[in-house]
């Protein structure tokens, strides 16, 4: 059941309106009801599997809690063991066969080892995830083991932010279930401007901008260096649009029956550096993985030893993305991004004050775009092979265009799409990116919501209207749905 789907319409407004209407002590089991719903709505035998690890982690949780000494350790590296168990086998074991068979074809080409004919489950990623962090803030005496069986299967199960987050934490989400909403008009309006906003980013921004995409990357071989770049660029805004459109439709969900997700954006193609970029994008996992990963790891005085611990956080980070080489490879360069920012920081802190270009914000937001989008190369190609074509060829046929233009010849070819679609691509990358321009200046929720009620709803109709006339309704899965 998608979000830009009728069917999640119905059944949210369905749901909603049973949750308030319920007395507040059966609300969870309606809330849990729906979420097993709405993921079995994919593929329904695969609720077997959540129901395990959520088994697995519970348990885990409360023989953390009363466990002391070497036991407490025990029981903690047995529910890690489950889920990333999990994770191996169905998101990794194919790829890790696939590169052992290559291996062992040059030895003995008769012996190959089985692939498994299974198809990932949805939000497998991201719902292990949020599992881990209960049972690693239990142990670290931040979370008190969940009891009820039910809430604790919630937390996990919770349909909103079940199959592409935010990945929440047990201390900020567990005991709002507990907690009683009331219908709240305010909150409620807030609620589903936030779901609006976000279903306009993903039908008419998103799956707009990926007819081009998908048309120039499934065979770049054909296509100039303007229509790479033009692609590459589509691509990261499609990305943007549509996974944070995605968490903007679940915060707004959850908001509207009163329970508080967290920020999972925040502009990030705002920003000045790659350091900050990673503040501002997917900020649920990234610091998931400075909570869990980076911060354990430690060494912080032994420049040597953080800068490795970096590129082992991104290397990681670039396999929970995919079981593929291409996402192996754009952990790598982000890491090699962030360590090459650390090293130079004071050098490029000088060049920069001496030339004036720390007065020239918007030439240090275009270079870390740029260096985003070299990455979002390799994240959008099949294979290293079209990945590293498209990053050695981008640029390689601009003087041609070059000259095309001298010569006042055309320098667009055919993208997939019309000519009027394309430059409405163009505007509304420009309005997404002039919308957090305002952001990071004013707050426009507030602001908007001062303006007189005969302009709100104006807006609204307008914003509907748009939605329909406008957006690509075509049931486009989100692209972070198959991490």
């Amino acid at each position: 059941m998608l979000f830009n789907s009728f069917s999640f319409i119905c059944f949210f407004v369905l749901v909603t309106s049973l949750y308030f209407v319920l007395p507040h002590k059966f609300r969870w089991m309606l809330l849990l009801a729906a979420s097993c719903y709405f993921y079995m709505a994919f593929v329904p035998i695969y609720i077997l599997i959540l129901g395990f690890t959520i088994a697995i982690d519970y348990t885990a949780g409360i023989m953390i809690e009363n466990a002391s000494g070497k036991r407490r350790n025990l029981f903690l590296i047995m529910s890690l063991i489950a889920n990333i168990g999990m994770l191996a086998i169905f998101k990794y074991y194919n790829f890790i066969t696939e590169n052992f068979n290559f291996l062992l074809h040059g030895f003995s080409p008769s012996h190959q080892l089985p692939y498994l004919k299974i198809l990932l489950p949805l939000g497998l990623s991201f719902h292990t995830f949020q599992a881990m962090s209960y049972t690693i803030e239990v142990y670290r005496g931040n979370q008190k083991a969940e009891r009820h069986f039910g809430i604790y299967s919630l937390y996990v199960m919770f349909y909103p932010q079940l199959v592409a987050g935010p990945i929440e934490r047990p201390q900020n989400l567990l005991h709002q279930f507990r907690e009683k909403f009331h219908f709240d008009y305010d909150r409620i309006i807030s609620g589903l401007q936030l779901m609006g906003w976000g279903l306009f980013k993903k039908v008419v921004i998103a799956d707009r901008l990926a007819v081009v995409v998908d048309f120039v990357y499934r065979s770049p071989y054909s296509h100039n260096s303007l229509s790479l770049i033009t692609a590459t660029i589509f691509f990261a805004f499609q990305l943007f649009c549509d996974f944070s459109g995605y968490s903007d439709i679940a915060i707004g969900a959850a908001r509207v029956m009163g329970f508080k997700l967290m920020t999972n954006f925040r502009s990030p193609y705002q920003s000045k550096s790659i350091s900050e970029y990673w503040t501002r994008w997917h900020i649920s996992l990234s610091t998931w993985f400075k909570d869990y990963i980076l911060n354990p790891l430690g060494h912080k005085r032994d420049k040597g030893r953080m800068y490795l611990n970096i590129m082992i956080v991104f290397l990681i980070s670039g396999l929970w993305h995919g079981s593929n080489w291409t996402f192996l490879l754009c952990g790598i360069i982000q890491g090699f991004y962030i360590v090459f920012g650390h090293i130079t920081k004071k050098i490029r802190m000088r060049i920069n004050k001496k030339l004036l270009l720390d007065k020239l914000p918007l030439l240090s937001i275009l270079t870390t775009f740029g260096l985003v989008c070299f990455v979002y190369i390799f994240f959008r190609s099949d294979n290293l092979t079209t990945g590293f074509y498209i990053a050695t060829h981008i640029f390689t046929g601009l003087p041609i265009i070059v000259s095309k233009l001298l010569h006042h010849q055309s320098i667009f070819e055919y993208l997939g799409t019309s000519k009027a679609n394309l430059y409405l691509s163009f505007l509304l990358i420009i309005f997404i990116e002039s919308i957090h321009f305002f952001q990071e200046r004013i707050n426009i929720e507030e602001y908007f919501n001062a303006r007189p009620i005969y302009l709100r709803w104006a807006v609204y109709f307008a914003a509907i209207g748009i939605i329909f006339l406008f957006g690509v309704f075509e049931n486009r899965q989100f692209i972070y749905f198959q991490f």
